[in-house]
């Protein structure tokens, strides 16, 4: 018997790109420090401000004749005192005008449910946790710690409802957000399709390069579209990139399974975070040596070896969750900039609750 999973929870305060591990509970408090290491939400000054004291004696009145040295001409200009102006609160609403900006709506599949969930766009927004699921224990920590606005990847309501009443686990996520004052946002397959979205995260974890999308986004960019596909800097052994794979993924208790001869060659590298069988076809036609990707089912994963052409493209099958969770602290640095470029000051993290639905597994 394995069990491979762990259970942290709290939230990872981001504030550069962190590991591919989820941070455990006690380095995750929302109130950290706000001016120690990782702290979320300080402004970055290009120009330390003096002090009291520390102004510079003129020339004229220094004791020694010594030259003085001159301005550094590669040094920046100091800005003024009090010339940068503050940042500030955001709203919802204009957060809401970050996300579209970062993973556009137009980009999301016809079928996928995405953007504002709950929240009044007017209440302020102090405080920002992503997650991958909107499951009720994640909604009840990010309420617990204070958070104003909670952004999930998975939607909290894909199908048409006709209640959200509290009877069931999702009418009572709706009531926890609302009666707490936390606003709730998607960011789905749109935040897939996205120039560093989730699977550009994992193609660059794995090392990819001339990256280009599997399924071409219709209105988007040539670089957006569901999946990614890439090369290695260097050819590696089924069983090296299957070892990279592994290591750069979170703890789940299913591990990563892998189809194809250990020693067979790999590098052209196709990738799909999330469920990605729909995408054998694109797969084929890149000619990819493997293709990782999550939840690959009985069928289509049987189909796609016995269509594989000299064996390939060999497939490497991770947690869905685990796949997704990687995205997670490149969009919360990703919205924290374009927040703070706009003139906002926000505190964002990363929550650590493994949302993976499984707990541990049996092994020959």
């Amino acid at each position: 018997m394995q069990s491979n999973k762990q259970q942290p929870h709290g939230m990872r305060i981001v504030s550069g790109p962190g590991s591919a591990q989820p941070a455990s509970a006690d380095t995750a408090n929302m109130a950290a420090d706000p001016e120690g290491p990782g702290a979320a939400g300080t402004a970055t000054a290009t120009e330390p401000n003096p002090g009291p004291g520390t102004a510079e004696v003129p020339v004229a009145q220094q004791e020694h004749d010594t030259e003085a040295p001159g301005p550094d001409p590669e040094a920046p200009d100091p800005a003024p005192a009090g010339d940068e102006a503050p940042l500030s609160t955001p709203t919802l609403g204009q957060v809401l005008v970050a996300v579209e900006e970062l993973w556009p709506a137009s980009l999301a599949e016809p079928w996928d449910s995405v953007g504002p969930v709950v929240g009044r766009p007017e209440r302020p927004v102090k405080r920002i946790m992503f997650a991958v699921d909107p499951t009720l224990e994640v909604v009840a920590d990010a309420v617990a710690r204070g958070t104003d606005l909670l952004i999930t990847h998975h939607p909290l309501l894909l199908k048409p409802v006709n209640s959200v009443a509290a009877t069931g686990f999702k009418g009572e996520a709706v009531h926890l957000l609302i009666e707490s004052g936390c606003a709730l946002v998607t960011a789905h397959t749109n935040a897939d399709s996205a120039i560093g979205g989730v699977s550009d995260v994992l193609a660059d974890i794995f090392g990819l390069t001339e990256t280009q999308p599997l399924a071409p986004s219709r209105d988007g960019l040539p670089e957006e579209g569901i999946g990614r596909v890439g090369m290695l800097p260097e050819p590696l052994q089924l069983h090296e990139f299957a070892s990279r794979v592994f290591s750069a993924m979170p703890a789940v208790a299913g591990g990563v399974r892998v189809a194809g001869e250990r020693a067979g060659i790999v590098r052209k590298v196709a990738v799909c975070g999330g469920a990605g069988d729909s995408l054998f076809d694109a797969v084929r036609a890149s000619e990819a040596d493997v293709y990782v990707t999550a939840d690959l089912r009985h069928h289509p994963a049987s189909e796609a070896r016995e269509a594989a052409l000299n064996g390939k493209p060999y497939l490497i099958d991770v947690s869905h969750f685990a796949s997704e969770w990687l995205w997670l602290p490149t969009a919360a640095d990703a919205l924290k900039n374009v927040l703070h470029d706009l003139g906002h000051d926000v505190e964002i993290g990363v929550s650590a609750i493994n949302t993976d639905p499984w707990d541990f597994i049996l092994t020959p």
